[in-house]
């Protein structure tokens, strides 16, 4: 049991039956009241954020979240196929929602932690950083690069990305996973 003080951001804990990921925690005093822990939950099932304030009686169990590794496969018609990491026969199919915006930096055969609640996968955890090979990038083109010129490019898992007009086809990128976003160039062609 967590007491109010110690519902902090990145903590999982349990509310009315479902996992919560605490993103933010702010303790604070209304004039002359007790202490008050007002937060931001996400629910890790459904992806909703709320607030919840927590006051100095109250506690609040931590969430028994499990952690194992899968790999990822293909996608096919909206469902994301994963398989155990240690036997590639037992396959199942994860929904768009579970995998979330960073499945689509996902390469074939990438090992991923999935988060498990009572034995179902409700989340998974992408590496921060990937390395992907740029499929299609336009030639670059003169003009005002004052602020940094960028140009679209597709990486080999077909998402596309801004990136420095410097950028060719076959180069080697590291994107961030949690923002879309071009981080820098690892090989060059």
């Amino acid at each position: 049991m967590l007491e109010y003080n110690e519902i902090l951001p990145k903590k999982a804990i349990l509310l009315d039956g479902n996992p919560y990921e605490v993103l933010d925690a702010h303790i604070f005093r209304k004039q002359q009241r007790k202490p008050v822990n007002q937060t931001k939950l996400r629910n890790l099932i459904t992806g909703k954020v709320t607030e919840q304030a927590f006051h100095v009686a109250e506690k609040v169990a931590e969430a028994d979240l499990g952690v194992k590794v899968v790999k990822y496969l293909y996608t096919r018609g909206g469902e994301w196929w994963f398989c155990d990491a240690q036997n590639a026969s037992q396959r199942f199919p994860l929904r768009e929602e579970t995998v979330g915006l960073a499945g689509k930096f996902l390469k074939g055969n990438t090992p991923v932690e999935a988060v498990t609640f009572n034995d179902t996968i409700i989340a998974l955890r992408v590496p921060v950083k990937v390395d992907l090979v740029v499929t299609d990038a336009p030639p670059a083109v003169r003009g005002n690069t004052a602020q940094g010129g960028t140009k679209q490019v597709v990486l080999e898992t077909g998402v596309t990305i801004n990136a420095p007009l410097f950028v060719n086809e076959g180069d080697v990128l590291r994107v961030n996973t949690e923002t879309g976003t071009y981080v820098e160039r690892v090989e060059k062609k």
